[in-house]
């Protein structure tokens, strides 16, 4: 069984501050991995942590706030419970990341349609190291 403790998603894990936000969606690169549309950056300066991650869900797509703070919290939840292997190879590589999750599906997805996302997203991450 894991440690429990590395299940977690400190403050630190998450990309929060305008400027690191911007430089992700100015120079990063992107890629779609169905429902989300992936938007990342590779670093080899050292961050707060090796992988950091937003979630965004567009007002545009969803107009009610319940719906867009439950998508949110699914795909934290997805990434939290399988960020282990892309943490491995970023510290095997001595890389750091800055990650972005946009939703691009126009209907509700369940849970395991994002944990699915999620995880082709990570595995995707994990070979452009």
């Amino acid at each position: 069984m894991e440690d429990i403790k590395n299940n977690k998603l400190p403050k630190a894990e998450r990309l929060y501050l305008r400027d690191h936000i911007n430089d992700l969606f100015q120079e990063g690169k992107a890629f779609i991995a169905y429902p989300y549309r992936v938007i990342y950056l590779l670093s080899e300066a050292p961050l707060m942590a090796r992988a950091e991650v937003m979630v965004s869900v567009p007002k545009k797509r969803f107009k009610r706030a319940v719906k867009r703070n439950r998508i949110k919290r699914l795909t934290r939840e997805a990434y939290r419970l399988n960020k282990h292997g892309l943490i491995a190879a970023l510290e095997e590589n001595n890389m750091y990341l800055r990650v972005a999750f946009t939703i691009i599906s126009d209907d509700m997805p369940d849970y395991p349609k994002v944990e699915k996302g999620i995880n082709k997203a990570l595995t995707k991450l994990i070979a452009l190291l």
